[in-house]
């Protein structure tokens, strides 16, 4: 059996400690799944199989999963079960992945998938010691960003910032600081001419007053992304300009089989025709999506030359630009609505932004086959394949 994407919503992506900070990521995707429902009236939320939910975090007001907790705060019956999902940042897209497994196999008529993330709530944790009682101080770790709590065991090599280990990918695929500035000035004048237009008005859930994403700068440049300084090496690549910020925001993904539009009362936008994972050494994760993208294609029975455009999660500028480079694809078909470098990555909801925003630029240039792709830190990638169903044959 299919699975088709029906429909897709998101909050506006805020700032971290800005116009979302106040908002707990329970609410956050409260909010979202009240913004899908209010677009398919004619569903009975009742008939929805599962909530699978996406979350990196799980430390603070999104513990004890919040997958469950959104339902409820969302108002969907007691009936209908909840689960929550964490791949890190592939988490949502992870639950879409799940979500449409259940619904090919006939366990699942109807599932509502996506994620959320507060990365500005995020808490400080404090391990439990040993022994009741220490003598001596204890140290709040964040949870915000990265490890924590490292097992020693781990080999050191592997447990480097992500920062670190991006900038080890550029030096090892030689990708200019000039690239990557260039690459992130792109997202930016991208993103700002996608809301100019109109295009992510029919995607966006307004919550607290926010319409649109806050990261979005109209007046980068070239001169200002040159200017700031490396953040993880003194004479390193990667600068606050050209990597992803952190955000806070929520998806929603709501996914049937065919039979399912009768209860929805609305036509499907796409279908998930392959789905792809891959892991690598962790320090490589940004090269992670490379392989899970060719997975995902080769279960769809298609190759790159049929693909006419690609999300590709910018949690980096040098990572998207080294695995746009391995698939020897033209760039131009990548992110040409901005990407997160702009827009932003609050971890857990990402996967739902990029497949949403996937199925919206297949139905604006009437293109068949489109690619999602996420880096997950600690060495993994996904990568979803989409088809249009307006175009297909």
């Amino acid at each position: 059996m299919a699975c088709y994407l029906y429909s897709a919503v998101r909050t506006p992506f805020g700032r971290f400690n800005g116009a979302l900070s106040g908002v707990r990521p329970d609410d956050l995707s409260a909010r979202v799944i009240t913004g899908l429902l209010d677009r398919v009236p004619e569903l009975d939320p009742a008939a929805i199989d599962e909530v699978v939910w996406g979350n990196a975090n799980g430390a603070g007001e999104d513990n004890r999963n919040v997958g469950r907790m959104a339902a409820l705060l969302a108002g969907l019956p007691t009936s209908v079960p909840g689960t929550t999902v964490n791949r890190l940042c592939g988490s949502s897209l992870d639950a879409a992945m799940i979500g449409s497994r259940a619904i090919e196999t006939g366990d699942a008529d109807i599932v509502l998938a996506g994620g959320a993330e507060s990365m500005t709530r995020a808490p400080w944790v404090l391990p439990k010691p040993s022994r009741g009682f220490p003598p001596g101080d204890l140290t709040a770790v964040s949870t915000t960003l990265g490890w924590r709590l490292v097992n020693p065991r781990m080999p050191k090599e592997w447990t480097v910032s992500l920062g670190e280990a991006n900038e080890q990918l550029g030096e090892k695929h030689a990708v200019t600081r000039e690239r990557q500035d260039a690459f992130a000035l792109r997202s930016h004048r991208l993103a700002m001419a996608a809301w100019e237009e109109g295009f992510y008005d029919h995607l966006i859930v307004p919550t607290e007053g926010l319409a649109r994403d806050e990261g979005v700068r109209s007046d980068s440049s070239l001169e200002q992304l040159a200017a700031l300084k490396p953040s993880f090496r003194p004479e390193g690549t990667i600068t606050a300009g050209n990597a992803s910020p952190l955000s806070d925001g929520a998806s929603a993904l709501l996914l049937g089989s065919p039979a399912a539009a009768d209860r929805l009362g609305i036509e499907p936008l796409s279908r998930i025709a392959g789905r792809g994972a891959s892991a690598l050494d962790p320090r490589e994760f940004g090269y992670a999506p490379v392989e899970a993208a060719e997975r995902a294609l080769a279960r769809a029975g298609i190759g790159w030359d049929q693909v006419g455009a690609v999300e590709l999660n910018e949690a980096f500028a040098v990572q998207s630009l080294v695995c746009v480079d391995a698939w020897g694809i033209d760039p131009e078909i990548v992110n040409t609505r901005g990407g997160a470098i702009a827009i932003g990555h609050p971890l857990g909801a990402s996967g739902g932004r990029i497949l949403g925003t996937l199925a919206g630029v297949l139905r604006e240039r009437r293109e068949r086959w489109g690619v999602a792709a996420i880096c997950i830190g600690v060495g993994q990638g996904l990568a979803v394949v989409l088809e249009n169903l307006a175009v297909a044959a």
